[in-house]
């Protein structure tokens, strides 16, 4: 998440909140990991996810591996 956000910041989601492109959001997936990404797209299918640090490549879930996504609301740094 580095280096928009670091270790010992809290994010605020908001889990009822509708969840746009480019959107910050946190999402868990069915292996476990929690990560804060910015949302590119959302389909049926699929959901794309550019990370916040610059040096990593945009990742596709396929929708059924997303747990649950919940968009960033506020961040205390």
């Amino acid at each position: 998440m580095e280096p928009v956000y670091r270790a010992g910041d809290k994010l605020v989601v908001q889990p009822d909140s509708e969840i746009r492109t480019n959107d910050r959001v946190v999402v868990k997936v069915t292996s476990g990991e929690v990560m804060v990404k910015e949302l590119v797209h959302k389909s049926a299918k699929k959901v794309e996810l550019k990370s916040l640090n610059p040096t990593h490549k945009l990742i596709t879930l396929k929708s059924e591996d997303v747990c649950w996504m919940a968009r960033v609301i506020w961040v205390s740094q």
